[in-house]
């Protein structure tokens, strides 16, 4: 295993479109101890979803932001925004950053509140067909330590989770974050809020189930996020690593994030919403048939993106690698209509110009009007399924 530097930081990924804050926060008792009572929940659940609400609009605000703008930017009333501030100062979560005058105006200054970025912290991991890497990092995203091994694909999962087990208590261990004090949202205790793992599909996420995942055929079937929760003891999101890698940023509302590494992929945000599917396994972009006569790829089919694009790496062209990869872009834009497309993935960003400049020409041949479907083409950072994995758990307490 190696241990690499931290990595610049990355902003903090959306999960979606947030739920609205509601003007009244809920009364402290209603998360005592044994209280159980449908209204106790219901209210519980409300002061977890402001608080989420304040801290989104601190982390946002960046260099401090004061409660009269809290409650404008979340539409709370100043009475919930001073109990949830109080909360989250008694929890470490904020710390108050010296006072500010609002400009054209006189009277008592407002003292501005930031985000305390190591209070917290999250894991992301992303098993890939040939390694094994998890990062933690702060509450605004930024890496703060990084780890990585090579694994193999044919061999059993077990001893490949029993390793990413052991790279967490080895990530975690000079800050005492230890299993047995993984973090509650709204609570002052812990310090893990939980590990985030992407990983190949087909994935089914709300099961946390694997099914007949190419080039591992060990692992299918596999309950992939309780065999890591029972090594663990965090709580554990898992997600297609495509779509982990287009949660790794804000962007576009209508954008997808295109992988080329060891495998094809792609994830989706459409109307400013994560794209999963009737079963959570959408993005299978590199298994579209490109060539039916084509050679055979590991889903079982003969032509898919995917099989064109590891054939032609195998044999040293990459510009047929890149021109295949651009028509399966170019039918993916035709489809959905995006107007961004996030390029990612080792393989790709190891050589990126070729696949650039064929996705750019097939982009204006193929498009009917490709000034007026104008697509921005972007690349993606080296960690960016690692660091969308990372965002996965930062969203138990950003929502």
């Amino acid at each position: 295993m190696t241990t690499d530097p931290p990595a610049p930081p990355a902003p903090p990924a959306p999960s979606g479109t947030p739920a609205p804050a509601s003007s009244s926060d809920a009364p402290d008792r209603s998360s005592a101890p044994g209280s159980s009572a449908p209204g106790a929940l219901n209210l519980a659940l409300l002061r977890d979803r402001n608080d989420a609400a304040v801290l989104r609009a601190v982390r946002a605000a960046g260099d401090g932001t004061s409660r009269v703008e809290l409650a404008v930017r979340t539409g709370l009333t100043a009475q919930a925004i001073s109990k949830i501030t109080a909360r989250l100062l008694a929890d470490g979560l904020l710390t108050e950053a010296g006072r500010s005058h609002v400009a054209g105006r006189s009277g008592k200054p407002r003292t501005l509140l930031r985000l305390v970025p190591d209070a917290r912290s999250a894991l992301g991991a992303e098993i890939g067909r040939r390694e094994l890497q998890l990062l933690r990092t702060d509450l605004t995203g930024a890496v703060v330590a990084r780890a990585r091994t090579p694994i193999d694909p044919d061999g059993e999962p077990g001893p490949i989770l029993d390793r990413l087990a052991a790279m967490v208590r080895e990530l975690t261990a000079d800050t005492a974050d230890t299993a047995a004090t993984a973090a509650t949202p709204g609570t002052g205790g812990g310090r893990v809020l939980g590990l985030g793992l992407a990983c190949p599909g087909p994935l089914d996420t709300r099961d946390g189930i694997l099914h007949q995942v190419t080039g591992m055929p060990r692992w299918h079937g596999l309950h992939l996020r309780e065999a890591v929760q029972d090594r663990t003891g965090l709580p554990v999101l898992v997600e297609k690593n495509t779509t982990a890698g287009v949660l790794s940023r804000p962007g576009s509302d209508h954008r997808a994030f295109v992988y080329l590494g060891d495998g094809v992929g792609a994830g989706l945000v459409l109307g400013g919403r994560v794209q999963r599917g009737a079963r959570t396994n959408a993005g299978e972009f590199g298994h579209q048939c490109l060539a039916p006569d084509g050679p055979p790829c590991a889903c079982g089919a003969r032509g898919c993106l995917e099989a064109l694009c590891l054939a032609a790496l195998r044999t040293g062209r990459t510009d047929r690698a890149a021109a295949a990869l651009a028509l399966g872009v170019a039918n993916l834009v035709r489809l959905l209509d995006v107007e961004e497309v996030v390029l990612g993935g080792a393989t790709l960003l190891a050589d990126p110009e070729p696949y650039e400049a064929a996705i750019r020409e097939a982009l204006a041949a193929r498009l009917p009007d490709p000034h007026w479907q104008h697509v921005t083409l972007t690349r993606a950072t080296a960690l960016a399924v690692p660091q969308g994995a990372a965002a996965l758990a930062l969203s138990r307490l950003f929502g």
